[in-house]
């Protein structure tokens, strides 16, 4: 596969939109394969509340980077970008076109323009962040990220304590919030920032096609209340039992992901299953809203909006479209 042939197919949105199976018909049309960019369907056994692909819907086209850690592994978005970019390159060589899917902006942010690196981990400060949460209580950290850092107080969910953590860090370490690193980062004006291309495992960046699926939120909303039911339907609580019985505590920060830290405080008797889902149904539509202000501060994303009626093949269709309006005649 020549330069000039290598296309990087990036197809994202909010969770609920109706990215996975439009994607497998997308890559099938383009015999191509999927690497996926979803922070959560890294883990394995954790596969309800991440939504992962049927098993008949990965089996059409090969998948990349699903069930690849244990839920007690820590994984980075470095780590990703590492192992991606070996992936898309192995596929340019067998002359297939890589299709990234996923809502993980960092992880796609990673990928397509490198990441600013920071100051490296800083484990007395990180271990002293720690042990105030615990002195003075839950929310603690993230009411001090608030006052250093707004816009990442208002990005990071209160109980996702690594990446407070890390956002904290950067701030007392630098003096900059982390928001304006990465603001900087996104402009090209951080001197620090890896090369802003997926370098030679990847085409240069006006060839990457970056395609956003969006929906009006109304039917976004209906769209993750019914995957919740389908959730709680296809067995939710005996996963999360399973993965607690296998060791995996509540702490964890795969286990504190969304689904997983509801259902636990339904286990723990805080409050009744029908409770849980409503807070699960609550925090996936929150979580929705954090992935599109991400992505709306990002460049080159050519945008769909979908109809409640577009089924996955006419989603295809128009993802398809636009693939094809952007890769002129002959290539």
């Amino acid at each position: 596969m020549t330069k000039e042939e290598r296309k990087l197919i990036v197809i994202l949105g909010s969770t609920a939109v109706g990215k996975s199976l439009a994607a497998v018909m997308v890559a099938e049309a383009l015999g191509g394969e999927i690497i996926s960019a979803d922070s959560r369907q890294i883990y394995q056994g954790m596969d309800i509340a991440t939504a992962k692909p049927e098993p008949e819907i990965l089996a059409r086209v090969p998948h990349h980077l699903i069930d690849i850690v244990r839920p007690d592994q820590i994984f980075s978005a470095g780590q990703y970008r590492e192992i991606a970019q070996q992936i898309i390159l192995r596929l340019y060589q067998q002359g297939k076109i890589p299709v990234i899917v996923g809502g993980t902006g960092l992880y796609i942010r990673a990928l397509l323009r490198g990441l600013w690196p920071g100051p490296k981990a800083h484990w007395d400060l990180r271990n002293q962040l720690v042990e105030e949460e615990r002195t003075f209580g839950p929310g603690y950290l993230h009411q001090r990220l608030a006052e250093l850092d707004p816009e990442a107080a208002l990005r990071i969910h209160p109980h996702d304590e690594v990446k407070t953590v890390r956002a904290l860090e950067v701030a007392l370490l630098t003096g900059v919030p982390l928001t304006r690193h990465h603001e900087k980062h996104r402009k090209g004006t951080s001197s620090s920032a890896n090369p802003p291309t997926v370098e030679s495992a990847g085409p240069e960046q006006d060839e990457h096609i970056v395609i956003g699926l969006r929906r009006d939120r109304e039917d976004l909303y209906q769209r993750i209340n019914h995957r919740v039911d389908e959730m709680v339907r296809l067995g939710l609580v005996g996963e999360v039992e399973h993965l607690l019985s296998l060791g995996y505590h509540a702490d964890l920060s795969s286990m504190r992901g969304l689904g997983y830290r509801q259902v636990i405080g339904y286990l723990r008797g805080f409050y009744s299953i029908q409770e849980a889902v409503s807070l699960i149904k609550r925090d996936t539509r929150r979580y929705a809203k954090r992935q599109m202000t991400w992505f709306r501060k990002e460049p080159h994303i050519q945008w769909i909006d979908l109809k409640p009626e577009d089924q996955a093949h006419q989603v295809a269709e128009k993802v398809l479209t636009l693939i094809h309006a952007a890769v002129p005649d002959g290539q």
